[in-house]
């Protein structure tokens, strides 16, 4: 579907996973000397009130040089959860990692290590995160803090909703649930176990879990970690088309959200704002929203809620009829977008990269033990000279073997992941970051060579309504159905991709924009004849919209093109779908 017509709810997975450095703000931590009065109280209010903390911490800087060595580690620790909590992840690293080498606490080490592992998965020090996360669930039987062992379990539910693990983060969100019943770790917990629900579809309107978190977090004065899990049914009301009951939990608790001076969490909400705003008919209001979204946004990278705050913008720009605004915030919107799914599979590949060296090591230990194995039996058949010196040969011929296998099988997964990272699993073609890739090169060149090419888009007719009347099941044979009837009309050159939903793209290489509309003609008659019969779900009609746009209208930017073939896409919609409409500039149209 165009990007003018929809902001893509599933986008909520991306940057917007809530602090878990942030749980347990009340606890009672063993650090080894008493620390102060004041860094007792800053600790436990840093989540409830950040604005107080924010007042102990200059307290204490100021009275540093009457502290211990150990305050002093203490206070370091909250500075740099101070800086991860404010989106200064470089600052919050360096940090970190300076206590970690240097307290002599055990619990300050672990908890600084902790919030070191998930500022490095916030900014984006991916491998570096998920190698801390694999050696501290490693020694999580030997954990006997319990709240350590609490923040152990929240940051892995964290960093597995980043890596789209989310039925190992549902597993440790249950563990840390099962092992206290504080209302603390209810309100935590409940957070990072919603957004996974979410995720996996099986979150509902009306689930307790919701109620349950929400009222514990306010319990202890939680109002971060409240909203933060509002957030999913938010997510959830927009999805099913309840924009009224969205905009009225949005509207009574944002005050509440800018209270808590978390950037991300402002971001977010104000970019769901935005969308209930738009999908209401408020557009003032709408770009108000998705304005203080992007103003709040992180810096460091790029965050989908400032992408879909483009979105919205852009959309409020097409519905004013202003089309050099509208295209100005699609080219802000596309590579913001490209960098959020970029890092999305960055973080899905350093956890395959990382859980792979689990299994290397793994692996190596047992080729190891069978080394230590070959040794002992050779030791004890020295005597046997016949017999030790062909059994010596048998044992090292399986030894190179095994090697040999287990090289083989690392080969072959690493192959098999760099494969997942570039195709959609659904349909089997380009994922949006590798159609974009290739689509560049391919265009570089045909720049340079002046070689003409065009650009489809294409969309499914009325597909929700599909996904609504028929099921998930349906929706996802009709994609797959549209693409195949597609691909038996494309050439080994072609490049076809999935954006996203319902949503394609095809870049045709040495192709008029005329030849190309009327294959866009063929893939589009094809589509509509591939309704088969026989199984219920299945016998669905399915059409489609097309727009196409050529580099010698609209240049060889990628961008550029899709934008345009966007807008004759639209275009198709409005004049019935079903169709093709092809993008003409002003002085192609004049000409024609």
């Amino acid at each position: 579907m165009p990007i003018a017509q929809t902001l893509r709810p599933a986008l909520l997975a991306g940057r917007f996973t809530l602090l878990v450095l942030l749980l347990a703000s009340s606890a009672c931590f063993a650090i080894d000397s008493n620390p102060g009065e004041l860094l007792k109280r800053a600790d436990s209010v840093k989540t409830a009130n950040n604005s107080e903390f924010q007042d102990l911490l200059k307290q204490l800087d100021a009275e540093s040089a009457q502290q211990t060595p150990v305050e002093r580690d203490y206070l370091a620790y909250l500075h740099g959860w101070q800086s991860a909590f404010r989106g200064n992840y470089e600052a919050s690293e360096r940090d970190l990692q300076a206590v970690v080498d240097r307290t002599q606490d055990p619990t300050i080490r672990a908890r600084a290590l902790i919030t070191l592992l998930n500022s490095q998965a916030l900014g984006s020090h991916f491998d570096k995160a998920y190698a801390n996360l694999s050696k501290l669930l490693e020694s999580l039987p030997q954990i006997k803090d319990p709240t350590a062992r609490n923040y152990s379990l929240g940051v892995a539910g964290l960093l597995y909703n980043q890596a789209g693990q989310y039925d190992l983060a549902i597993k440790y969100a249950d563990l840390w649930l099962e092992t206290d019943s504080d209302p603390g770790t209810i309100c935590k917990a409940t957070s990072v176990k919603a957004e996974a629900l979410y995720h996996l579809g099986k979150l509902a309107e009306n689930d307790p879990l919701i109620a349950a978190g929400v009222q514990a977090c306010r319990r202890i004065g939680d109002l971060l970690f409240a909203n933060g899990t509002r957030i999913w049914l938010v997510a959830l009301q927009l999805d099913h088309g309840h924009v009224g009951d969205a905009l009225k939990l949005l509207i009574a608790h944002d005050a509440e959200v800018l209270a808590t001076h978390s950037s991300a969490t402002i971001s977010k909400f104000r970019s769901l704002l935005a969308r209930a705003y738009l999908l209401d008919g408020d557009l003032d209001k709408a770009s108000a929203a998705a304005q203080s979204a992007i103003d709040n946004g992180i810096k460091q990278t790029y965050s989908e809620s400032v992408a879909d705050a483009y979105s919205v913008l852009y959309q409020i720009a097409k519905k004013q009829g202003d089309d050099k605004a509208a295209l100005d915030w699609y080219e802000k919107y596309a590579p913001a977008n490209k960098g959020y799914l970029s890092d999305i599979s960055a973080r899905a590949l350093a956890y395959q990269k990382v859980h792979q060296q689990v299994l290397d090591s793994e692996r190596q230990l047992a080729a190891a033990n069978d080394a230590n194995k070959l040794l002992t039996l050779q030791q004890q058949v020295e005597s046997q000279k016949a017999r030790a010196r062909l059994l010596y040969m048998l044992l090292l011929l399986s030894g190179l073997l095994i090697v040999g296998g287990w090289a083989y099988r690392t080969k072959r997964s690493q192959i098999k992941f760099q494969k997942l990272a570039r195709r959609d699993s659904l349909t089997g073609i380009a994922n949006r970051q590798h159609f974009f890739d290739t689509a560049q090169d391919v265009l570089r060149y045909g720049a340079r060579n002046s070689r003409e090419a065009s650009v489809l888009t294409m969309d499914l007719d009325h597909f929700k309504s599909v996904n609504d009347m028929h099921g998930h099941a349906a929706g996802d044979d009709a994609l797959k159905r549209a693409v195949a009837a597609c691909q038996v009309l494309l050439r080994s050159i072609d490049i076809f991709g999935r954006l996203g939903g319902e949503e394609f793209a095809i870049l045709l290489p040495d192709c008029p924009t005329a030849v190309a509309r009327q294959r866009a003609e063929q893939m589009r008659e094809s589509i509509a004849a591939s309704r088969r019969e026989g199984d219920a779900a299945a016998d669905v009609l399915v059409t489609a919209s097309f727009g196409v746009a050529g580099t010698q209208d609209c240049g060889y930017n990628l961008t550029t093109l899709l934008a345009a073939a966007d807008d004759a896409m639209y275009a198709a919609k409005l004049a019935g779908r079903n169709r093709v409409e092809v993008h003409r500039t002003l002085e192609s149209a004049a000409t024609t």
